[in-house]
């Protein structure tokens, strides 16, 4: 395994692969693997013929009040997950590698990302986006896997690569979880033992709502009846549970296209999301 700093160095190990017709695959990540992200990358190695992982914590998708600088950290941790689980290359760039002084181009995906957590979480999906896109245009991948629980995220990335013809097919993961259904995040590892105890009943409810509005029940009342539910367990506050559609996250109108419900909700001082 590789390890790049630099994006002429990413570009130039691309480079000589796809001149020998190699496929591509890419998985970004901030670190602090887990089994979900290593799903991630064997995806992408069903998928390519080499995987590139990156591993950098984005400052422009955290807010001012959000936990940047608390965000779990251990390169060494991260760079033996990679090496195990057969990542060829792994971009590890430095801050003004990706954001240069003087920089001064964003990128926002306008409606699915002003939605839900673009609402609770101003400018999140632009610093996404932003650095995705910048990911993208140093790495030329020919694909890259995210994660279906950042299920949002997902579909705003899917389109920014679209609308500016990048070239990326953008595939999503299915949600790993933990025997109690905890969907596997980075941030789990905030959660006390008490919290950690109660976190599974947001998708246990979630599910129930899914399960409540294929059966034809009102989707308004299934999403009030379970944040009422979620308050009374111990969620406080709720930032939303929404039964939308799964491709556009407009509300759910038409049963003959998939919905998804979607769901983010603060346990303590964790924030957990969750779909399904």
């Amino acid at each position: 395994m590789k390890i790049v700093r630099t994006a002429s160095e990413l570009r130039s190990v691309v480079d000589l692969w796809h001149r020998v017709d190699m496929q591509v695959g890419m998985v970004p990540t901030m670190g602090a693997l887990h089994d979900g992200h290593l799903s991630l990358i064997h995806m992408a190695a069903l998928q390519a013929d080499r995987v590139v992982a990156t591993l950098f914590v984005n400052p422009t998708q955290f807010g001012p009040n959000e936990d940047f600088d608390r965000y779990p950290r251990d390169e060494d941790a991260d760079m033996a997950q990679f090496r195990a689980n057969g990542v060829d290359v792994v971009f590890a760039p430095p801050p003004d590698e990706i954001y240069p002084p003087g920089d001064a181009t964003l990128v926002h995906v306008q409606g699915i990302g002003d939605s839900l957590d673009g609402t609770h979480r101003p400018g999140f999906f632009t610093g996404v986006a932003t650095v995705v896109a910048r990911l993208f245009t140093i790495g030329r991948p020919d694909c890259a896997v995210f994660g279906e629980k950042d299920y949002q995220q997902l579909q705003v990335i899917r389109r920014m690569a679209q609308d500016l013809h990048l070239g990326v097919r953008v595939l999503g993961a299915p949600t790993i979880r933990e025997a109690d259904g905890l969907a596997m995040s980075s941030r789990n590892r905030y959660l006390s033992d008490a919290e950690r105890a109660i976190a599974p009943v947001l998708h246990e409810t979630i599910r129930s709502v899914a399960e409540e509005v294929a059966s034809g029940a009102e989707p308004g009342t299934q999403e009030m009846r379970a944040i009422e539910l979620l308050k009374a367990t111990g969620f406080d506050p709720v930032d939303y549970v929404t039964v939308c559609d799964a491709h556009t996250l407009d509300p759910y109108v038409d049963r003959d296209r998939p919905v998804r419900v979607l769901a983010a909700a603060w346990l303590g001082e964790t924030r957990l999301i969750d779909n399904v």
